[in-house]
């Protein structure tokens, strides 16, 4: 493998400080916490897994079930190789593997689109340290290079899998991101259910209640812990977010870090049993190059040992223009070109994404705190909770009134954002804010907004309004996302 090891320096810290009066306000605190990919995810997991070192006889007998593809074949004319390592990961849908009671279960009828549903870049450091998840809009913009026989011509990145299979997959993608793509992995709907169900399901948390009649996701506002055909429609569902596929893909990546901590945190890695299990369950269905065996799965498993969320990164490539018109294809999603080259250059020289800052990153939201009224009630017989949330939500920015009451209902065991219907943008913010929260809408409120503490109250959580396109490709860590 290339280069010599190099060593990350772990994040500083954040401890709770003196607030306004006697109190001492909860405010956030450093946590491992997962985070946001649909069917690729298996794959992922395939690399963690093998940090086990269960051994070569395990890993030989699970790697003659992986079906061979030969995406590189009589490619020339590739980008030069970089560090580390590049691996792609595509999901194809692959709902005719799957029996006609979970298809009606999880509303997974219709013919399969013989399309890459999901499209990420993996960057392996060369020091096996952290890995760098891109991911690249199914939608987006691109052009298939030209090449035996065939002219370049656009595309929608998704169809040069219907088009040419891995072969012009690749090669579209290498195109677009002058990335050299050194393996490649697809995994469709069987093994990513599978995968969830034997690791036991994956926690995941969510600030508002989501609905999606299209896959059958029915999800209220707070913590859950999700199996396989569960999983599946949560990361499916491009119907419960304004942005449809971008809001899909944050998901994608929140589920990846999650199901990253569910298997590092549990056991799994150190029981031969289980190892082989979880491994058996995501190669069932896994397509890979020729050149993705044994020996790659021993040394990147023995180099990832220490893997977890904090070691791992994810992204969106720069968004420069959504619902970009292309005569033939419709709408597209078109790259920031001068931004995603930084950001694939940063791949290529096998850099970190970002600067690993001390403190924790602040969450990105619609409608900044500073302009958002908050009353607090204590819902609770805790005397002191009212003040302890009006100071730690004053404390990141939200106009809070600073004078507390007490709820009419003092057996509230999980906290509350009651708003007005009109000003719902204003309380996904504040509820983001407040992880676990349930949003209530209520009639005639007004524009300040009502939090009535719970008994769940732990901490707040730090907040920033963002342009809603670089929103989505900013870059956050495995641990700095999902639930308290």
């Amino acid at each position: 493998m290339p280069t010599p090891p190099r060593r990350s320096s772990a994040p500083a810290q954040r401890r709770p400080q003196p607030s306004r009066g006697s109190e001492r306000p909860v405010v956030p605190v450093r946590r491992k916490r997962p985070r946001w990919a649909m069917r690729a995810v298996t794959t992922l997991s395939v690399m963690v897994l093998a940090s086990a070192g269960i051994g070569h006889a395990v890993v030989s007998s699970l790697d003659a079930k992986i079906e061979r593809v030969d995406p590189f074949k009589d490619m020339k004319n590739r980008p030069p190789t970089g560090h580390g390592m590049n691996v792609l990961l595509v999901g194809t849908d692959g709902r005719d593997r799957i029996s006609d009671e979970e298809r009606r279960k999880y509303k997974l009828g219709g013919a399969p689109c013989h399309c890459t549903d999901t499209i990420m870049i993996v960057h392996i450091s060369a020091d096996r340290e952290r890995a760098s998840v891109v991911s690249l809009p199914r939608d987006s913009y691109a052009e298939v290079p030209e090449g035996e026989g065939r002219e370049a011509h656009p595309i929608k990145i998704n169809a040069a899998y219907a088009e040419g299979g891995p072969n012009l997959t690749v090669r579209t993608v290498e195109h677009m991101t002058h990335v050299k793509i050194d393996h490649y992995l697809e995994v469709d709907f069987t093994s990513f259910m599978k995968t969830v169900d034997v690791l036991g399901g994956v926690r995941i948390c969510t600030a508002e209640p989501l609905e999606d009649s299209y896959t059958g996701l029915d999800l209220p506002a707070g913590s859950h812990r999700l199996m396989g055909g569960e999983a599946l429609q949560f990361v499916r569902a491009r119907h419960v977010d304004s942005d449809s596929d971008l809001g899909r893909v944050q998901r994608q990546q929140r589920f990846m870090a999650a199901l990253v901590e569910r298997a590092t945190s549990s056991g799994i890695l150190l029981n031969p049993m289980r190892f082989r299990d979880v491994t058996r369950a995501v190669l069932g269905s896994v397509r890979a190059d020729k050149e993705f065996g044994t020996g790659e799965l021993l040394d990147l498993g023995r180099a990832m040992r220490n893997f977890s969320p904090s070691s791992s990164e994810f992204t969106t490539v720069p968004i420069g223009q959504l619902g970009y018109n292309v005569k033939g294809l419709g709408s597209t999603v078109k790259w920031d070109t001068e931004r995603a080259e930084r950001l694939f250059r940063a791949l290529r020289e096998d850099e970190p994404l970002s600067a690993r800052r001390p403190g924790r990153r602040a969450v990105p939201v619609e409608v900044a705190p500073q302009q958002i009224h908050v009353q607090v009630e204590n819902g609770t017989k805790d005397t002191g909770l009212g003040k302890r949330v009006d100071a730690a939500l004053a404390g990141i920015g939200f106009r809070t009134t600073g004078r507390p009451e007490v709820s009419e209902d003092r057996s509230l065991k999980r906290t509350v954002v009651a708003h007005d219907p009109g000003w719902d943008r204003s309380a996904k913010s504040l509820a983001a804010a407040l992880p676990g929260s349930e949003l209530r809408a209520v009639k005639g409120l007004g524009p300040t907004l009502k939090v009535i503490a719970g008994a769940d109250f732990k901490q707040v959580r730090k907040v920033r309004a963002e342009d809603p396109l670089q929103g989505h490709s900013a870059v956050v860590r495995g641990d700095e996302t999902g639930c308290s």
